[in-house]
């Protein structure tokens, strides 16, 4: 599909482009497909999702040299889940719009490797530890997540639910990727690496594994912002037809930011993906610490325990996360964001109460894992494709950040709840009290649920107003 450019030709790759006209000076520059944006936007959010993969260090981090406890990790993980909203709402999101998304999300791939590369120096060191991969690695991240979300909205006004989907699918995919690099491509019985048991298998400390991991991140991030482009003014899909403004249909109506806490609809978007940030971000963080104390409880071996719960991350939390932001960002498109929504937190709920008791088997930790995963990365389409909706299609690279926040209070909760329930099991010798952190957050994904099926658009008509401006390749 043709898509006509006017500046910034020199960063374009001379295979996305194509000039028309004689002379010294083309006449029009065309980008030859909008899928190339999309291709770029999943790699940089492939190591993103980095952070996703954390438990694969926590248990290393508790043994020696480190000797870290379940809340001393799990403030590594919160911290870097909160710099990653913070400084994508306070200065990704502007940035981007005022600048591109080409130059914000470089940047950000630099910062998340010189994180990792930070923590891979430190040794044992906690604090070194804490500022690069929690501060810095989260604020590299914050810098690039939002840059494919704001420009895939532009390219597909027409398809937002399944674009957002696919393309933040990457993140959820991305940590199924580094986390078995660590281990080996190992699925239970089926080794797809044969022998070779990962970096870890070859002796690599965590500290070695997270100076690659900043090389790599800072290398690909920086390959997909080559692309990481806005359309130009004024274009749209062929064959679509934008609804008139005046018509109240989704994406229509353009929102300042400062517009957004005045409206109950920003409010309900906020706490309804606190409760389900909450949620997931706990189990990603301790899954692997809850299976082994549950399966050793109910007879398996600690070897048995730990391949099991290994897998319950690795595999099968980290696919069906990738899935489900594909799938239910295409449903949504369907049936509408607030039914979508409701439905995903619901059975969010069900599932986070029903964990304790299913997890002390392993197909019941699968099973777990799986639909907890399958929900939670649902919310990476949904929510910006639902802010999209309410507030405008232009202007998301500014207001989600703001939605955003949401996840980075949910880093905090979800984690420090989880991480002291098991210290406070380890002091007490009971694993019971997983407990009341796993029903609490089930049951605030079920309030959540009950906000969505309330919540309606703006009442009161907001005129188009400029807020962020296409920028064709900056």
């Amino acid at each position: 599909m043709g898509l006509a450019f006017t500046y910034g030709v020199g960063l374009l790759p001379k295979a996305l482009i194509t000039r028309k006209g004689t002379g010294k000076v083309a006449t029009e520059i065309k980008v030859l497909n909008r899928w190339f944006v999309v291709a770029g936007g999943i790699l940089i959010q492939l190591c993103l999702g980095a952070i996703y993969a954390w438990s694969a260090f926590t248990g290393q981090l508790a043994a020696a040299p480190y000797g870290f406890t379940a809340v001393q990790s799990q403030w590594v993980f919160s911290v870097g889940l909160l710099s990653f909203a913070v400084v994508m709402a306070l200065v990704a999101g502007r940035w981007q719009a005022k600048s591109g998304p080409r130059i914000v999300a470089l940047t950000g791939g630099l910062v998340m490797g010189l994180g990792y590369v930070v923590g891979g120096l430190s040794g044992a060191s906690f604090w070194g530890i804490f500022i690069g991969l929690g501060v810095l690695a989260g604020a590299g991240i914050g810098l690039a997540y939002v840059c494919p979300i704001a420009a895939l909205v532009k390219w597909f006004p027409d398809k937002k639910g399944a674009i957002t989907g696919l393309a933040v699918a990457g993140f959820g995919f991305g940590a199924l990727i580094w986390i078995k690099l660590t281990q080996g491509f190992a699925f239970g019985p089926i080794r797809l690496t044969g022998d070779w048991q990962g970096l870890y298998g070859m002796g690599w400390s965590v500290n070695q594994v997270w100076l690659l991991y900043g090389a790599l991140f800072a290398a690909l991030v920086c390959l997909g912002s080559w692309v990481m482009v806005n359309p130009p003014e004024g274009w749209k899909p062929r064959g679509w037809k934008p609804p008139p403004v005046e018509s109240g249909v989704s994406g229509t109506i353009e929102m300042r930011s400062r517009e957004l806490a005045h409206t109950g609809q920003f409010w309900g978007l906020f706490v309804t993906f606190l409760f389900g940030a909450t949620a997931g971000l706990m189990v990603i963080g301790l899954i692997e610490r809850f299976g082994n104390d549950k399966l050793t409880l109910q007879g398996y071996s600690a070897a048995e325990a730990t391949l099991i719960a290994g897998t319950a991350m690795g595999l099968f939390y980290a696919l069906f996360n990738g899935l489900g932001r594909i799938l239910w960002g295409w449903a949504s498109d369907f049936i509408g964001r607030r039914r979508t929504i409701a439905l995903m937190s619901a059975l969010q709920g069900v599932m986070m109460i029903a964990l304790f008791w299913i997890g002390g088997s392993e197909w019941g930790l699968y099973i777990a894992a799986a639909v907890i995963g399958f929900n939670f990365g649902g919310n990476f389409a949904l929510f910006p494709a639902a802010t999209a909706d309410l507030f405008g299609n232009k202007s998301v690279g500014t207001n989600y950040p703001y939605v955003f926040l949401a996840y980075g209070l949910g880093g905090i909760l979800g984690p420090q709840l989880g991480g002291w329930m098991k210290d406070l099991g380890e002091v007490s010798g009971d694993v019971s009290t997983w407990i009341w952190a796993f029903i609490p957050a089930g049951v605030a994904c079920l309030v959540g649920a009950a906000i969505m099926l309330r919540l309606r658009p703006p009442r009161r008509s907001f005129q188009p107003v400029p807020v962020e401006p296409a920028m064709a390749a900056r």
